[in-house]
């Protein structure tokens, strides 16, 4: 069984305020006559299921074609945080489970719905980062936009994956997936020389 847990890219999909939300201009359409149907498509590389670059967060760091696609690939855990609080930073505390996995996906469900951007998500704690570090996680996944809080600017969460040389995805759509372990596919495109890119992620039952 698969759960697609990327949100569709349309128009209605919200980036992060300032950011360039997803457009399309038809280039060719068979319904006006042409031959073919053809596109462009403008958007951030933070938009929808995303996943950063260690460059988005670190000056000299790598560029997202450089990551190794193995963290993006593999088997996975999700992790509901039952009752997070809004504008909190989720601890080692709330996580009811014990890791099991390399690649670990928080549900925190403060960020419901990807076409209403709400500033309140929750973020993640430092040190939170750094426990499931120790505990061989390789990739941490969140159903925010960010894995710090809107107002944050000196990104303590995010300095802790580049610190430990972990991965991080973004904006996924987890409030439908139990609780439980997966595969997760969620490759990002070689874009060179980008702070990101999009991916499709998806989970697949083990059973």
């Amino acid at each position: 069984m698969l759960y697609d847990i990327t949100p569709p890219i349309t128009p209605d999909l919200k980036v992060w305020p300032g950011d360039t939300p997803p457009s399309r201009e038809v280039l060719l359409d068979m319904g006006a006559g042409a031959n073919i149907t053809l596109s462009t498509f403008r958007a951030s590389v933070h938009v929808g299921a995303h996943t950063d670059a260690p460059s988005h967060y670190g000056a000299t760091a790598p560029t997202i074609e450089q990551r190794d696609l193995s963290y993006y690939l593999g088997p996975c855990q999700v992790i509901h945080v039952r009752d997070c609080p809004r504008g909190a930073r989720v601890s080692a505390d709330m996580l009811a489970e014990s890791i099991t996995r390399e690649r670990v996906l928080i549900a925190t469900g403060t960020y419901p719905d990807p076409t209403d951007f709400n500033a309140d998500f929750a973020g993640l704690e430092p040190s939170l980062v750094d426990m499931l570090h120790r505990r061989g996680v390789r990739l941490i996944g969140v159903d925010t936009p960010s894995v710090d809080l809107f107002e944050s600017k000196d990104l303590p969460a995010h300095q802790r994956f580049l610190k430990n040389d972990m991965a991080i995805l973004e904006g996924l759509v987890l409030r439908d997936v139990p609780a439980g372990d997966y595969e997760l596919i969620a490759l990002p495109l070689p874009l060179g020389g980008f702070d990101a890119s999009p991916v499709r992620a998806v989970l697949r039952t083990l059973h």
